[in-house]
C-alpha cells in the first residue's frame, strides 16, 4: 500500500482530534473560569530526530534503515496537549459571594468528595448551614483548612459581607456598623501550572494539593466579579473552519491515493492474465 494513503489517514484523524478539542472549547465559551485547551501536531520526522539519539538501533544498520523508512514520512499526529491559563475578562455580577482571581496561576481549593480540588470559579453561595459552597454543591476552603479542616460558616443574619483583595473576609456585627474578621478563603498557587489536570466542572486535580499553603498576599481577590472564560470565538470558529477544509484535503488525497491502488491492481492483474 503506498505510503501516502497512511500519511493522509494520520493527517484525518489528527484533525478529528483538533475539531474535538475546538468543539469544547466553543461549548464553553461562557463557562466561568474556563482555560482553553489546545493541541500540538506534530510528525514523524520530528519526532525521529528529537528520539534518534536514544533509539536502541546503530546507524548504518539493516534494523535502522527499517525504522528510517517508517517513521521518515511527514505524518501529521497529536503530539502534545496544553491547556491556555490566561485570564478571562471579568465581569461584575449582583452576587456579593462571587469572587475572581485577577492574577494568573492562583486558584480556590474546594472539598469534593474525590478529595481537594482547585478552581477558578468563583460564583459562591451558601447553604442552608450557612457553609460557603460553589455552584455545584462543593465546599470553599478556608486559609486554615489543613489545620482545622473546618469549613468557612457564615452566619445566615449577615447583612454585610466584604471580602478584600487577600480573601479576608469581614461580616457585620449586630446592632452596629462595625465589621469583624472571620474565616480567610484559601488561595493556592501550584509550583508547576502544566501537571494540573482537569475533571469538569471547572475543576483541576493537582497531586500533592494537600501541601498546599495559603498564599496570604495574593492581592488578586475581587468580590463581586467573576472571571469569564478565556476562549476566543472568533478564534475558535476560524480554526474551526481551517480544520474542516483539512479534513476535507485529506479525504481527497485518501480517494486519489485509493484510486491509484485499485488502477493498479487491475493493470497488474490484466497484465498476467
Amino acid at each position: 500500500m503506498q505510503s501516502g494513503y497512511y500519511s493522509s489517514a494520520a493527517g484525518m484523524v489528527a484533525q478529528f482530534n483538533r475539531l474535538d478539542t475546538i468543539a469544547n472549547n466553543l461549548a464553553n465559551v461562557n463557562t466561568v473560569g474556563f482555560k482553553e485547551d489546545n493541541l500540538v501536531v506534530g510528525d514523524f520526522l520530528r519526532l525521529y530526530k528529537e528520539a534518534r539519539d536514544e533509539l536502541p538501533i546503530e546507524n548504518q544498520t539493516k534494523e535502522a534503515a527499517q525504522f528510517l523508512n517508517r517513521a521518515m514520512n511527514k505524518a501529521p499526529q497529536i503530539v502534545d496537549s496544553y491547556t491556555d491559563y490566561t485570564i478571562g475578562n471579568m465581569q461584575k455580577s449582583d452576587n456579593s459571594l462571587d469572587m475572581a482571581l485577577s492574577k494568573e496561576g492562583l486558584f480556590f481549593l474546594v472539598k469534593t468528595p474525590e478529595g481537594v480540588r482547585l478552581t477558578r470559579d468563583g460564583t459562591f453561595t451558601k447553604n442552608d448551614e450557612g457553609k460557603l459552597i460553589t455552584k455545584s454543591g462543593y465546599e470553599v476552603l478556608p486559609s486554615d483548612y489543613f489545620t482545622t479542616k473546618q469549613p468557612i460558616t457564615l452566619n445566615q443574619e449577615d447583612n454585610i459581607i466584604e471580602i478584600d483583595k487577600n480573601g479576608q473576609i469581614f461580616t457585620d456585627v449586630p446592632n452596629s456598623v462595625k465589621l469583624t474578621p472571620g474565616s480567610k478563603i484559601f488561595i493556592a498557587q501550584p509550583d508547576n501550572i502544566a501537571l494540573l489536570k482537569k475533571e469538569g466542572n471547572g475543576l483541576y486535580r493537582y497531586d500533592g494539593a494537600e501541601e498546599f499553603e495559603n498564599f496570604d498576599k495574593s492581592g488578586a481577590v475581587m468580590q463581586g466579579f467573576v472571571e469569564k472564560s478565556n476562549v476566543n470565538a472568533v478564534k475558535m470558529m476560524t480554526q474551526m473552519i481551517e480544520t474542516n477544509r483539512l479534513v476535507g484535503m485529506y479525504q481527497k488525497a485518501m480517494d486519489t491515493q485509493m484510486n491509484d491502488m485499485n488502477r493498479d491492481a487491475i493493470e497488474k492483474i490484466a497484465k498476467k492474465s
